[in-house]
C-alpha cells in the first residue's frame, strides 16, 4: 500500500491498519480499490481501508464519483 493513501501504514508503524473514515480508529476489515480516471491509468488502483460500519459510506462516496473499482475483504499483512 502506498503511504499517500488514507489508512496506509508505514513499515515503521506498529499500529494495525485502521479505517480511512475521518476520525475512525477501528481496525480495517475492508479494502476499497479505486482510481480517478482523469488522473490514473486504467490499471492503477489506490486503496482506502474501511471498518464494517463505514464500508458502505466510503464505497458510496467513491461510487458516486465513478472511482470505485472493487470492494474486497482486508487481511492485514503478517509481520
Amino acid at each position: 500500500m502506498r503511504n499517500d493513501d488514507p489508512g496506509a501504514e508505514s513499515d515503521a508503524d506498529a499500529a494495525p491498519a485502521h479505517c480511512s473514515r475521518t476520525g475512525c480508529r477501528v481496525p480495517a476489515t475492508w479494502a476499497l480499490r479505486w482510481n480517478n480516471p482523469r488522473l490514473h491509468t486504467p490499471d492503477r488502483r489506490k486503496t482506502w481501508l474501511a471498518c464494517d460500519e463505514h464500508r458502505a459510506y466510503l464505497a458510496d462516496f467513491l461510487d458516486r464519483r465513478g472511482f470505485l473499482r472493487a470492494t474486497e475483504p482486508f487481511t492485514p499483512p503478517e509481520d
